[in-house]
């Protein structure tokens, strides 16, 4: 482990947590109806009423090529933006700190395969694009094909009011320009062993995405469980377009978590980078983890 990488595996593959950084979100927001002295005893607020939140990718050493889940923010945002949301990105040696991450797990940005996004919103797909000291904007991995679900791709390009502020084409629109989508629909192996799983709530196409060798399994949840604090049934977003159905697709997919040993990965918990969960079905489907393991400081 190093400031900005984790090694872990999953069977024969090796994986690793990059730290992206990290922004600042109202804890309302987050929580939902959770009442703030419940929320607050596990992630502290600021005094704007903001929590910090990580920016956490994964990446996989598989043999047909490196696989980037998720890219953080990336660097088009201006100041307004990066006060407003609390972005903490910058990149020491790259563009950002998650160039800096891939680096510290001895890889350049230039040997990722494939880039898979669980959804389009700036804070996991604005790294799929760089900007460039002249003002350019080019996709930040040359070679890689970057996979979506169809629904996702143009339920980001439908713009309502909702949702705009979230889904920035300046992420997403140079990478069907160069031709480099390749779009999936529903439940899809992307390759032997890395498979994306729809689970529906936080936006309709949200997709996790599970990694498989060995008889292990790791789930990279996304904005599904964005924290551990998020692991109890009826803790979730306000974000959430469906919350109801985010509510279902939790108790769906952390009952298989439990039932067949997974390792989570929490992208956005500024302590928990990983952890195993336990259910216990008379507490009424709320998870509790269980050996966890500490983010990359």
């Amino acid at each position: 482990m190093n400031a900005s990488a984790a090694r872990f595996t999953v069977g024969g593959l090796t994986c690793w947590t990059l730290e992206g950084g990290l922004q600042r979100l109202d804890g309302g927001a987050m929580f939902g109806v959770v009442p703030k002295p419940l929320w607050e005893r596990r992630i502290p607020a600021d005094a704007r009423n903001r929590i910090p939140l990580a920016l956490r990718c994964l990446l996989v050493e598989h043999p047909d090529g490196l696989v980037l889940v998720d890219s953080g923010v990336g660097n088009k945002q201006n100041e307004k933006f990066l006060d407003i949301y609390g972005i903490e990105n910058a990149g020491a040696q790259g563009p950002t700190a998650l160039e800096d991450a891939i680096a510290a797990a001895g890889h350049r940005s230039e040997d990722v395969r494939w880039v898979i996004n669980t959804h389009l919103h700036f804070d996991h797909a604005g790294g799929n694009t760089v900007q460039r000291e002249g003002g350019a904007v080019e996709l930040a991995f040359a070679n890689a094909v970057y996979v979506v679900q169809k629904g996702e791709l143009e339920f980001a390009g439908s713009l309502n009011e909702r949702i705009r502020a979230s889904y920035l084409a300046p992420n997403f629109a140079p990478v069907g320009a160069a031709g480099r989508w390749r779009l999936v629909d529903g439940e899809v192996d992307v390759l032997p062993g890395i498979r994306v799983l729809p689970t529906p709530g936080h936006v309709p196409f949200h997709q996790s995405i599970l990694v498989s060798d060995g008889g292990e399994t790791a789930c990279f949840l996304g904005d599904l469980v964005p924290t551990s604090a998020h692991l109890p049934a009826p803790w979730i977003m306000g974000y959430d377009l469906a919350p109801l159905v985010t509510l279902e697709t939790k108790k769906q997919v952390l009952a298989r978590a439990a039932r067949e040993g997974w390792q989570l990965v929490f992208e956005h918990d500024p302590a928990c980078a990983r952890g195993w969960v336990v259910v216990d079905e008379k507490k009424g489907w709320n998870p509790e983890p269980v050996d966890t393991v500490p983010a990359a400081s």
